[in-house]
């Protein structure tokens, strides 16, 4: 029979709070639908938690670490039901995400409905996210306090793009070779490698996009070692008109981006023609990560959080169009990709 609560979490809550990847999860073929987008709605609600402001770090990491028990089966979920509806549903001013939160013992009830593979894998996915989420917490300042903290050097941004990112690769590569056996012909060893990469490269648009608005929460993600090499302090980023001084630096770190992007292009064409679903959903991120990350290198005021580079929907639905008309020639999609890799790298060489 069935369940009323699966259909509307991962009907319309799902596409309420998932907003653009909610075209990815809909395209995907049936069976990873519904564990992949559990885990998107777990995940989601974590991080309301983690990012709701109004309420103390130390709080905030109180209740991810009990929600992250629940999902793995510990603690009783009436007395964090109760805690998050009177501590955090109370203060959100979107409708979706209130809902999400006061939704959650029905959609762990889902989770438990899961069979034992796909149940392991959700809960392992949504444990690394909110250690990715624990680490915010525990490193950068509340938001309030008017201080800034870097990350160290790149290790440890590598390691936070794998927590936030890197592992979303690495869950969607074990979900593929789950649901869909045949599908992937390489080494499984090497393709969750490359999904990793695939989420890394997504997660620095991210950091590098989202630069100045992190800053004015107290949040550096561009490592203190990388800015010396370029003669900054992280309160130098916190000046729009310093966006020309630290372009150089933005460009290095635009590279290391890149780099995991080819990782991404050779994960998307190991899939075969003869999944289409699959290969769409890897697709899109790729191009609109691209088309972000050339906006980002063209922004003279990548810095000033009121200027973020961030591509129009009419562009999103015209890469959507393209890749449709495309997606069954590895040459064009291969062209199309790396055609835009070179523009980002021509405009990296140009003289400063």
């Amino acid at each position: 029979m069935p369940n009323p609560n699966r259909a509307f979490l991962l009907g319309p809550l799902l596409k309420g709070v998932s907003r653009s990847f909610y075209l990815t999860l809909r395209i995907l073929p049936a069976g990873m639908r519904d564990p992949v987008g559990l885990a998107y709605l777990l995940a989601r609600a974590a991080d309301t938690i983690a990012d709701t402001s109004l309420i103390p770090p130390a709080q905030r990491l109180d209740l991810l670490l009990m929600l992250r028990q629940r999902v793995n089966g510990i603690g009783d979920h009436g007395a964090l039901a109760q805690r998050l509806i009177a501590e955090v549903a109370s203060q959100q001013t979107l409708s979706d995400e209130k809902v999400l939160l006061e939704s959650l013992g029905p959609a762990l009830d889902v989770l438990a409905q899961l069979d034992e593979s796909d149940r392991t894998a959700v809960r392992g996915i949504v444990t690394t996210l909110t250690e990715g989420m624990e680490f915010d917490l525990r490193t950068f300042p509340d938001e309030r306090s008017g201080q800034v903290v870097a990350l160290p050097g790149m290790a440890d941004l590598d390691r936070y793009t794998y927590l936030v990112a890197g592992c979303v690769g690495e869950f969607w590569t074990t979900m593929t070779y789950a649901h869909l056996p045949g599908t992937l012909k390489e080494d499984p060893a090497v393709m969750l490698d490359r999904g990793v990469r695939f989420g890394k490269a997504l997660q620095m648009v991210n950091v590098l996009r989202d630069c100045g608005k992190d800053l004015r929460i107290g949040r550096c993600y561009l490592p203190t070692a990388v800015l010396a090499r370029f003669g900054l302090q992280p309160g130098d980023l916190l000046h729009a008109n310093n966006s020309r001084r630290a372009q150089p630096m933005l460009f290095d770190l635009v590279r290391v981006a890149l780099d995991h992007f080819r990782a991404a292009m050779a994960y998307t064409l190991a899939i075969p023609r003869t999944s289409p679903r699959l290969r769409l959903a890897c697709l899109w991120p790729i191009l609109i990560g691209l088309e972000t990350l050339l906006l980002l290198v063209d922004n003279d005021a990548w810095l000033d959080p009121a200027r973020v580079s961030k591509i129009r929907r009419g562009k999103v639905y015209r890469v959507i169009a393209g890749s449709l008309a495309l997606m069954a020639s590895d040459r064009l999609l291969r062209g199309w990709m790396e055609g835009l890799i070179g523009r980002i790298e021509a405009r990296l060489a140009r003289p400063q």
